[in-house]
């Protein structure tokens, strides 16, 4: 899903990597900038939600799929993944560092914009949006598991239905939500190009009407009767008050649901380059850093004004957080928080042995092709 540092030297390609392409697909930079927009403005909605019903109902039907595209899109990425050093190390510069140092400064920025003394620096307690880096690093650490196994998509949900109702795993590392969401990231580890193909075609995109309008129908009758932490997955369903058999039936239904409007979802997203197309490389970017943004005007208590509680006031904020992420998106930006989120570590790795074969090699053979020209 995000981009990671790229390597300070060529490396051979393995026979597991994917063909080289010329240039970057833009169906999938486009559905990560969509994606990143509805993630932005759905967290604005959430000091605002309570006082709408049809904002409450909208807020559901965003987060039963924004995450689980964000997710699939970073399973299908991950298809190439393995215990190659070149890997890991990207793994750790562009998923695990960023993680440490974007845990610390929420937690800070909490602590000392939000007046809580309380707040401590716990790197096993992710709070917000920091949670899905752990997760990340959790899942592709596993892909290598996903493509031995004969099974790996009913594996994975049943690892989901088990963790719905097993109160114990507590909150360390939010891994009831990597164990629930799991399976979004396994469906995309086991997707083909094709597959997105498919859900692109013309007929698919008419049938999506009709499905969204019916999602936010649903969403709409739901909101009394529904408990909005079913669409989080970070809680068992003992903790929600709801009988234990609720929770692996839920766990189903949500992904069925979640991945039917997944594929609407990616039914609408252009397949051409549109001058957002780029922004689709910034994502983290713009996810890790909008929530600076959310939080800050929460804290701040911005939220509390009568008219943004109004539908005029609802479509400004949602106007102004996708400006805003959008923002986040861009090279500017990105040059700026390079060292955070792209860090250059190859000072704190040993060379690797492959890497320096390819140097040598190259050196090697410059003079050769000289003297053959």
């Amino acid at each position: 899903m995000f981009p990671a540092a790229a390597d300070a030297v060529p490396r051979p390609r393995s026979p597991q990597d994917p063909p080289p392409s010329k240039q970057r697909d833009a169906f999938f930079d486009n559905a990560k900038y969509l994606a990143i927009v509805l993630v932005a403005v759905a967290h604005s909605w959430e000091p605002l939600k309570g006082d709408s019903r049809i904002l409450e109902g909208v807020y559901t039907v965003v987060y039963s799929f924004h995450m689980p595209a964000f997710i699939v899109i970073s399973g299908f990425f991950s298809r190439s993944f393995d215990m190659r050093p070149d890997r890991l190390r990207r793994l750790i510069t562009g998923v695990a560092v960023p993680y440490v140092l974007f845990e610390t400064a929420y937690s800070l920025f909490k602590r000392y914009a939000d007046h809580d003394p309380g707040m401590d620096i716990s790197l096993l307690d992710p709070w917000f949006l920091t949670w899905f880096l752990v997760a990340l690093f959790i899942w592709r650490l596993t892909t290598p598991i996903w493509k031995l196994v004969r099974w790996p998509l009913p594996l994975a949900l049943g690892i989901a239905m088990l963790a719905s109702v097993t109160p114990d795993i507590g909150d360390d590392l939010d891994l009831q939500r990597v164990l629930q969401f799991l399976p979004y990231f396994v469906l995309g580890l086991v997707m083909k190009p094709e597959h997105f193909r498919m859900v692109r075609r013309r007929s698919m995109r008419i049938a999506a009407v009709p499905v969204f309008v019916a999602a936010l129908a649903v969403g709409w009758w739901a909101v009394p009767r529904m408990n909005t932490e079913w669409f989080y997955h970070r809680n068992a369903v003992q903790e929600m008050g709801a009988p234990w058999w609720t929770g692996p039936v839920m766990v189903l239904a949500m992904f069925g649901s979640s991945l039917l409007l997944t594929a609407c979802f990616f039914a609408w997203v252009p397949g051409r380059r549109m001058w957002f197309t780029a922004l689709g490389a910034g994502t983290l970017y713009g996810y890790l850093l909008h929530g600076f943004l959310i939080k800050g005007v929460d804290f701040a208590g911005w939220f509390d004004h009568a008219w943004l509680h109004r539908p005029l006031g609802e479509l400004f904020v949602s106007a102004l957080a996708a400006i805003a992420v959008t923002l986040l998106c861009t090279s500017p930006v990105r040059r700026v928080f390079r060292f955070s989120m792209e860090p250059d570590m190859n000072w704190a790795f040993k060379k690797d042995a492959t890497d320096v074969a390819r140097v040598r090699e190259r050196t090697t053979a410059a003079p050769r092709e000289k003297v053959d020209a």
